[in-house]
């Protein structure tokens, strides 16, 4: 019988996909239109919006990378002191695990052996599955993490740099902005079509932080009124 693709399957690079491109789409965008509020050329918003298209994948590729390393390395100190403790304890590692199955409904002697023939198959895998909460498909993946964030934040910083490419200066602002909730939504939409959720809702979440992020930038942008040329 083939096993199915559940969407928690999906989760981990899901995540670090989906904040990377949305982080992508809105600190550009964000970058963009507030040195646009404050520049009549094009030369220093297109500077502004690689620089932090650049800076922005290289750190978010590393804070991923560093984030999801320090999961992974709690994640091997609980799997060696369960190890630990199975060549220490053996009984009461037994007895815990029929406990867990017992808070689960099992009646105890069904508890009990379902754990006697779980620890003979793979005793560490029980209690890192039902103990520890450490599955094949959730355990931490740093470099998966690092690459999916990192190249999902160049693919959505690029478009808005795309935009300020080719939109005149005059209305830059709104032409960022528009563009940059049509993004988002369409972010919001794939991901919550990958994820299995509801698109409005994960629309709306997004448009909104969106809209309230580049409205403070551009405000800042004209609170300074900085001369870009």
């Amino acid at each position: 019988m083939p096993s199915e693709n559940h969407y928690t399957m999906r989760s981990a690079w899901l995540r670090a996909a989906v904040l990377g491109a949305n982080d992508g789409i809105l600190s550009t965008a964000s970058i963009i239109i507030g040195v646009a509020a404050a520049s009549s050329t094009r030369e220093p918003i297109l500077l502004a919006g690689v620089a932090g298209l650049v800076a922005g994948a290289l750190s978010m590729a590393a804070g991923e990378y560093v984030s999801v390393s320090s999961q992974t390395d709690l994640e091997k100190a609980d799997l060696a002191r369960e190890k630990r403790e199975l060549l220490d304890t053996p009984q009461e590692e037994l007895l815990e695990l029929a406990a867990i199955y017992e808070r689960r409904g099992l009646e105890p002697a069904t508890a009990l052996e379902v754990a006697k023939q779980l620890t003979a198959h793979d005793a560490l895998g029980a209690h890192a599955r039902d103990e520890l909460g450490i599955t094949e498909h959730s355990e931490a993946k740093p470099l998966q993490a690092a690459l999916s964030s990192g190249i999902a934040f160049t693919i959505g910083g690029s478009l808005p740099v795309l935009v300020a490419l080719f939109a005149p200066i005059q209305t830059m602002e709104l032409i960022q902005y528009g563009f940059a909730i049509l993004f988002l939504a369409i972010l919001g939409i794939m991901a919550a079509k990958t994820g299995g959720s509801k698109p409005l809702v994960a629309v709306a979440r997004i448009t909104f932080w969106g809209t309230l992020a580049m409205g403070i930038t551009a405000g800042i942008g004209y609170l300074f009124n900085l001369n870009m040329v």
